[in-house]
Protein backbone atom coordinates (compact mmCIF):
# COMPACT_ATOMS: atom_id res chain seq x y z
CA UNK A 1 0.00 0.00 0.00
CA UNK A 2 1.22 3.13 -1.04
CA UNK A 3 1.23 6.07 1.75
CA UNK A 4 -1.48 7.74 -0.59
CA UNK A 5 -3.58 5.15 -0.25
CA UNK A 6 -3.43 5.23 3.26
CA UNK A 7 -4.25 8.65 3.53
CA UNK A 8 -7.36 8.30 0.71
CA UNK A 9 -8.37 5.62 3.43
CA UNK A 10 -7.83 7.72 6.57
CA UNK A 11 -10.12 10.32 4.96
CA UNK A 12 -12.72 8.25 3.58
CA UNK A 13 -13.71 6.95 7.12
CA UNK A 14 -13.51 10.44 8.69
CA UNK A 15 -16.38 10.59 5.45
CA UNK A 16 -18.22 8.05 6.97
CA UNK A 17 -18.20 9.64 10.25
CA UNK A 18 -18.97 12.99 9.05
CA UNK A 19 -22.33 11.94 6.91
CA UNK A 20 -22.56 9.28 10.16
CA UNK A 21 -23.27 12.62 12.27
CA UNK A 22 -25.12 14.56 10.31
CA UNK A 23 -26.96 12.90 7.43
CA UNK A 24 -31.11 13.16 8.15
CA UNK A 25 -30.95 15.57 10.93
CA UNK A 26 -33.09 19.05 10.89
CA UNK A 27 -31.06 22.11 11.81
CA UNK A 28 -32.61 21.93 14.84
CA UNK A 29 -31.21 19.18 15.53
CA UNK A 30 -27.82 20.20 13.96
CA UNK A 31 -27.83 22.89 16.85
CA UNK A 32 -28.78 20.86 19.72
CA UNK A 33 -26.63 21.57 22.94
CA UNK A 34 -26.48 18.87 25.40
CA UNK A 35 -25.40 21.49 28.09
CA UNK A 36 -25.53 25.53 27.94
CA UNK A 37 -21.39 25.53 26.73
CA UNK A 38 -21.66 22.56 24.66
CA UNK A 39 -21.05 22.36 20.73
CA UNK A 40 -23.53 21.53 18.46
CA UNK A 41 -23.10 19.20 15.62
CA UNK A 42 -23.61 22.08 13.18
CA UNK A 43 -20.69 23.93 14.90
CA UNK A 44 -18.04 20.25 15.23
CA UNK A 45 -19.08 19.79 11.24
CA UNK A 46 -18.19 23.11 10.10
CA UNK A 47 -15.35 23.36 11.93
CA UNK A 48 -13.74 20.69 11.34
CA UNK A 49 -14.75 21.14 7.81
CA UNK A 50 -13.19 24.54 7.84
CA UNK A 51 -9.81 23.29 9.64
CA UNK A 52 -9.19 21.04 6.98
CA UNK A 53 -9.92 23.80 4.29
CA UNK A 54 -7.16 25.44 5.92
CA UNK A 55 -4.69 23.32 6.72
CA UNK A 56 -4.77 21.41 3.09
CA UNK A 57 -5.00 24.66 1.26
CA UNK A 58 -1.80 26.08 3.13
CA UNK A 59 0.21 22.13 3.17
CA UNK A 60 -0.70 22.46 -1.05
CA UNK A 61 -0.58 25.92 -1.47
CA UNK A 62 -3.94 26.27 -2.95
CA UNK A 63 -7.11 28.69 -2.11
CA UNK A 64 -9.70 27.75 0.43
CA UNK A 65 -12.83 26.63 -0.62
CA UNK A 66 -14.65 28.76 1.90
CA UNK A 67 -14.03 31.93 0.25
CA UNK A 68 -13.08 30.51 -3.19
CA UNK A 69 -15.66 28.36 -3.91
CA UNK A 70 -18.44 31.22 -2.09
CA UNK A 71 -18.91 29.03 0.76
CA UNK A 72 -18.29 31.38 3.46
CA UNK A 73 -21.71 33.83 1.84
CA UNK A 74 -23.61 30.69 1.04
CA UNK A 75 -23.36 29.98 5.09
CA UNK A 76 -23.86 33.91 5.70
CA UNK A 77 -21.73 33.48 9.35
CA UNK A 78 -20.29 36.58 11.29
CA UNK A 79 -17.28 35.48 11.42
CA UNK A 80 -13.88 36.58 9.53
CA UNK A 81 -13.08 35.21 6.33
CA UNK A 82 -10.36 33.23 8.22
CA UNK A 83 -12.25 32.18 10.98
CA UNK A 84 -11.78 28.36 11.53
CA UNK A 85 -13.46 28.37 14.89
CA UNK A 86 -10.51 27.49 16.91
CA UNK A 87 -11.03 29.53 20.37
CA UNK A 88 -14.75 30.06 19.38
CA UNK A 89 -16.66 30.97 21.70
CA UNK A 90 -20.04 29.59 23.87
CA UNK A 91 -21.74 32.39 21.83
CA UNK A 92 -19.66 31.82 18.73
CA UNK A 93 -20.58 28.24 18.77
CA UNK A 94 -24.52 29.18 18.96
CA UNK A 95 -23.88 31.07 15.72
CA UNK A 96 -23.08 28.48 13.63
CA UNK A 97 -26.39 27.04 11.78
CA UNK A 98 -26.81 25.63 8.88
CA UNK A 99 -28.84 22.61 7.13
CA UNK A 100 -27.14 19.29 6.19
CA UNK A 101 -27.42 19.69 2.85
CA UNK A 102 -25.07 23.38 3.35
CA UNK A 103 -22.84 21.36 5.76
CA UNK A 104 -22.27 18.12 3.96
CA UNK A 105 -21.65 20.37 0.79
CA UNK A 106 -19.23 22.07 2.26
CA UNK A 107 -17.82 18.95 3.42
CA UNK A 108 -17.79 17.34 0.04
CA UNK A 109 -16.20 20.16 -1.44
CA UNK A 110 -13.35 20.26 0.81
CA UNK A 111 -13.26 16.29 1.11
CA UNK A 112 -12.69 16.07 -3.20
CA UNK A 113 -9.94 18.43 -3.13
CA UNK A 114 -8.35 16.57 0.09
CA UNK A 115 -8.56 13.73 -2.12
CA UNK A 116 -7.02 15.01 -5.56
CA UNK A 117 -4.01 16.76 -3.66
CA UNK A 118 -3.28 13.29 -1.83
CA UNK A 119 -3.58 11.08 -5.51
CA UNK A 120 -0.67 12.00 -6.22
CA UNK A 121 1.66 11.95 -3.19
CA UNK A 122 4.83 10.37 -2.67
CA UNK A 123 6.68 9.30 0.03
CA UNK A 124 9.19 12.20 -0.04
CA UNK A 125 6.45 14.29 -0.26
CA UNK A 126 5.14 13.80 3.27
CA UNK A 127 9.26 14.87 4.46
CA UNK A 128 7.96 18.45 2.98
CA UNK A 129 8.35 21.15 5.13
CA UNK A 130 4.43 22.62 5.28
CA UNK A 131 4.75 25.37 8.63
CA UNK A 132 7.73 26.43 10.14
CA UNK A 133 6.40 28.33 12.41
CA UNK A 134 6.64 25.50 14.70
CA UNK A 135 9.98 23.82 16.14
CA UNK A 136 10.56 21.18 14.92
CA UNK A 137 8.75 22.48 11.63
CA UNK A 138 5.52 20.77 10.42
CA UNK A 139 6.07 18.50 7.84
CA UNK A 140 3.22 17.54 5.41
CA UNK A 141 2.68 14.37 6.75
CA UNK A 142 3.26 15.52 10.54
CA UNK A 143 -0.13 17.50 9.13
CA UNK A 144 -2.08 15.05 7.13
CA UNK A 145 -2.12 12.94 10.58
CA UNK A 146 -2.88 16.16 12.58
CA UNK A 147 -6.00 17.24 10.23
CA UNK A 148 -7.07 13.49 10.54
CA UNK A 149 -6.93 13.11 13.93
CA UNK A 150 -8.73 16.12 15.00
CA UNK A 151 -11.69 15.56 12.10
CA UNK A 152 -11.79 12.00 13.22
CA UNK A 153 -12.66 13.42 17.36
CA UNK A 154 -14.50 16.20 16.12
CA UNK A 155 -16.73 13.89 14.08
CA UNK A 156 -16.40 11.28 16.85
CA UNK A 157 -18.20 14.28 19.55
CA UNK A 158 -20.43 15.14 16.76
CA UNK A 159 -21.74 11.59 16.75
CA UNK A 160 -22.25 11.36 20.30
CA UNK A 161 -24.54 14.26 20.52
CA UNK A 162 -26.73 13.35 17.29
CA UNK A 163 -27.03 9.85 20.22
CA UNK A 164 -28.19 11.99 22.39
CA UNK A 165 -30.52 14.22 20.66
CA UNK A 166 -32.34 11.01 18.96
CA UNK A 167 -32.93 9.46 22.37
CA UNK A 168 -34.33 12.58 23.17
Amino acid sequence: MRSADLLLDAFGRVQEAVYGAVEGLTEDELTVRIDEDANTIAWLVWHLTRIQDDHIAGAFGTDQLWTSDGWKSRFGLPFPAGATGFGHSSTQVAKVRAPAELLLGYYDAVHARTLEHLGSVTNADLDRVVDDSWDPPVTLGVRLVSVIAEDNQHAGQAAYVRGVVERR
